[in-house]
């Protein structure tokens, strides 16, 4: 007989978890169930009986493969042990400072004892992903959740203000910035003049363009460059580092 497609979040079903999840990749757990030979049905069968979820079904399952709905924390740690996998396998890149701790497969008091604050400080740090923590506890939260430098900004809070730093550096002069830019990201001074230059360079490169352009089409298209430049100078920011790094 067919089964009726299973509801992302069954109403009465009182063991459901009901906390939030990581960025979960779908084509991931789809990869590796395929590469384990098993069919939906086989990893809805492991949920119920191995790990207590007797709501989920091989409807279920497709769903979450299909980005349609995501698992919740104790359901994806419930498919990693499913498909014999890490759970950092079936997690997206992790945006917030709790997706990178479960991203790491640590538990909260593991990370506040690791950077010296008492855990209900840091859960709630985690709640609101506010990063409150000095100099030395910032460093030592990049070193146990072994995050990258732009990671490290995202994580710690510090890339709105990074963004608008930037944008005033492409747009007015950018040696005016460098100190600033260097105390929010733990980068070389001469590796941040280059890039900030380079930065300075492409946006101005784009308006001059509009300007000889006149008030015409391409000047329009020219001017909309320039805005979208500027929307994404963090991404421009990163990639110019790592260019003018190799």
């Amino acid at each position: 007989m067919h089964q009726p497609p299973a509801h992302p979040n069954p109403p009465n079903q009182p063991n459901q978890p009901t906390s939030s999840a990581p960025p979960f990749n779908a084509p991931a757990a789809r990869r590796l169930r395929a590469g384990l030979n098993m069919g939906p049905e086989h990893v809805a069968y492991g949920l119920r009986t191995s790990y207590g979820l007797p709501y989920v079904t091989p409807d279920l399952v497709v769903a979450w493969e299909r980005g349609l709905t995501a698992p919740s924390s104790p359901e994806l740690t419930a498919l990693a042990g499913v498909l014999w996998c890490s759970l950092g396998e079936l997690i997206g890149r992790p945006r917030t400072l709790g997706e990178h701790r479960i991203a790491r497969a640590l538990a909260p008091e593991d990370v506040a004892r690791a950077v010296g604050l008492e855990l209900r400080a840091y859960l709630q740090m985690e709640e609101e992903n506010t990063w409150r923590g000095g100099d030395r506890q910032s460093a030592l939260l990049a070193e146990v959740l072994d995050l990258s430098i732009p990671d490290f900004v995202a994580v710690t809070g510090r890339e709105t203000r990074l963004a608008e730093l930037l944008r005033s550096a492409a747009t007015t002069r950018w040696q005016a910035y460098v100190r600033p830019v260097t105390k929010l990201v733990p980068l070389d001074r001469r590796l941040l003049e280059d890039v900030l230059q380079e930065l300075h360079q492409d946006y101005q490169g784009q308006m001059v363009a509009s300007l000889n352009w006149g008030e015409g089409a391409a000047a329009g298209t020219a001017q909309d460059s320039g805005r979208a430049y500027l929307d994404r100078i963090v991404d421009h920011f990163w990639a110019a580092v790592q260019d003018n790094s190799s």
